[in-house]
């Protein structure tokens, strides 16, 4: 066959088939009037109407094989469209399932995080939008050198609110940030947190007082206390937190006193006493769409009855005061207990494991250790001997016995050979001075000061700090935490023979210097009602 003839003879073939497909595909029109099927239709409008080039044949013949699926996104205009939201299901704000997240979705680029101090100063961090408080943190403690453990912490503050909690090790930094109001006063604050994994820690009675758990199920009725709290602990069967609270109510300056009740379910309050028959039971906050924070000025922002105040903050709360939920308890037993339990109620099971892991990284680094191994835990102490060329466990308690008074005879000779060491204490600057290096040591701050810096680094047994005293000028204060109460104890130096000690008890125990004193209490209880664990530290970035 002649090849011009060929090449002459196939578009008019190519036309023919064409046109033989698009008599069989055209859509008829129904003698009712009715519309056409929606895929019959959308077949009908792409087909029908204009002059088809001789090119698309077969890109047609492509989309006739594809009869049973959806439209593609190929048939959509090539310009750039201005609402890609609402071409995609997938990513629709009105089509996604609400448990996608309650904040916006965030690029996986990275976000310029500013954290500051307790001194004002503060650092740029550039993270990614799935960064933890617990990476940032760690992030801070390698940046700043300081000692790794699991108290430090970033804390939400709002300062126009008077607000400020501690966020969960889990949370997100970027999506905590883009709840804040833009250009607010809002800020992240790296600090320490005793008290974050207190609750694992120590008793449960010293948490959850009896009188305020209770159990909302009828099988648990016959267990103990010490039971209950400890399935509460390991999200087992749930109790209630039940108590008295100060509650302003919307729009007034006046405090009133109800009922609480804390559920699964949320937080209820009763109309008549302390009935809880659900006539009487009003809902009053969802946890899971809320976060707690103290109120560091209460009195002066809210004009609360006491100090021991807190807050429900719903997330779509993002500035002033309206919609704040304000409480106040009677004591800081109270607050602590419902602020646990708030924590306990919203993260279940997951604040156990954050602690589990803040367990096993600070296992991984025991060879830096802030505080002494023996204040850990007494009853894994034991008593050993190394007098010979390897140690021995003493098993016999009487030689256990002598052996520690042996220890602290030796420690009076070393103290006594201290002073009588011929170097000039009373007036070298040295010796007076060398305790303003340590990290306890906090200068000339007021009384009032001391005590909001141990309130917000955690009301936990032996947190402490030494400061100058105000009203002496000469003498020292050990400011040490017990039982969730601040206690001050006064350091005074004397003189004896020409040489300078430090005593909290009339000379009874004296000691060389400040740092004597804090090691000896670290280890020994003395007069102190507790041993110095956690020193209260701050750190500049």
């Amino acid at each position: 066959m002649d090849l011009a003839a060929l090449r002459n003879d196939l578009p008019t073939t190519l036309d023919n088939l064409y046109q033989g497909h698009l008599e069989q595909d055209r859509p008829q029109s129904l003698p009712n009037g009715h519309a056409f099927p929606t895929g019959e239709r959308d077949k009908a409008g792409l087909l029908a109407g204009g002059d088809i080039k001789r090119s698309q044949p077969l890109v047609i013949q492509v989309n006739r094989k594809l009869k049973e699926e959806e439209p593609r996104a190929s048939s959509l205009p090539s310009i750039p469209n201005p609402f890609p939201e609402l071409c995609s299901p997938s990513k629709s704000p009105i089509l996604s399932s609400p448990s996608a997240g309650q904040g916006p979705q965030h690029e996986s680029g990275p976000h310029v995080v500013k954290v500051f101090s307790e001194d004002g100063t503060c650092r740029s961090l550039e993270v990614t939008a799935g960064a933890t408080a617990r990476h940032v943190c760690e992030m801070l403690v390698q940046k700043t050198h300081a000692l790794h453990d699991e108290s430090w912490s970033l804390v939400e503050r709002h300062q126009h609110l008077a607000l400020e909690r501690c966020l969960e090790d889990h949370e997100s930094v970027v999506e905590v940030q883009a709840t804040w109001p833009i250009g607010g006063d809002s800020r992240f604050v790296f600090r320490k947190n005793f008290a974050k994994y207190e609750l694992f820690k120590s008793s449960p009675q010293s948490l959850f007082p009896e009188v305020m758990v209770s159990s909302c199920l009828d099988a648990n009725k016959g267990m103990s206390h010490s039971e209950l709290i400890q399935n509460f602990l390991n999200s087992g069967s749930c109790p209630e937190i039940q108590g008295f609270l100060h509650l302003k109510e919307v729009g007034r300056k006046v405090w009133k006193r109800f009922y609480f009740s804390l559920r699964r379910s949320g937080l209820y309050y009763s109309t008549k006493g302390t009935s809880k028959d659900p006539r009487h039971l009003q809902y009053f906050a969802d946890l899971n769409e809320s976060n707690v924070y103290f109120i560091t000025q209460g009195k002066k922002y809210y004009g609360t009855p006491t100090e021991f105040s807190f807050c429900i903050k719903p997330y779509k709360v993002r500035s002033g005061m309206k919609g704040l939920k304000l409480f106040c308890s009677e004591d800081e037993q109270s607050r602590t207990c419902w602020m646990a339990a708030f924590r306990l109620f919203k993260y279940g099971v997951q604040l156990y494991r954050n602690y589990q892991q803040s367990q096993s990284r600070r296992s991984h680094q025991s060879w830096i250790s802030t505080t002494p191994l023996r204040s850990m835990s007494d009853n894994t102490l034991v008593a050993m001997d190394f007098s010979g060329c390897t140690g021995r466990v003493i098993e016999n308690p009487n030689e256990a016995l002598t052996v520690a008074l042996e220890e602290a005879q030796s420690w009076r000779k070393k103290t006594s050979h201290r002073y009588s060491l011929p170097t000039p204490c009373q007036g070298s600057p040295l010796s007076t001075a060398i305790h303003r290096t340590q990290p306890w040591f906090h200068g000339r701050i007021s009384r009032e000061d001391t005590q909001r810096l141990i309130i917000q680094q955690g009301l936990v047994d032996g947190v402490f700090l030494v400061r100058e005293s105000q009203r002496n000028p000469k003498g020292y204060v050990l400011s040490l935490c017990h039982l969730q109460k601040v206690k001050h104890y006064l350091i005074l130096p004397s003189e004896e023979e020409g040489q300078l000690y430090f005593t909290m008890d009339d000379g009874q125990t004296r000691f060389a210097d400040l740092i004597q004193l804090v090691e000896f209490h670290q280890i020994n209880r003395g007069i102190l009602p507790c041993k110095l664990r956690h020193y209260c530290t701050c750190v500049a970035l």
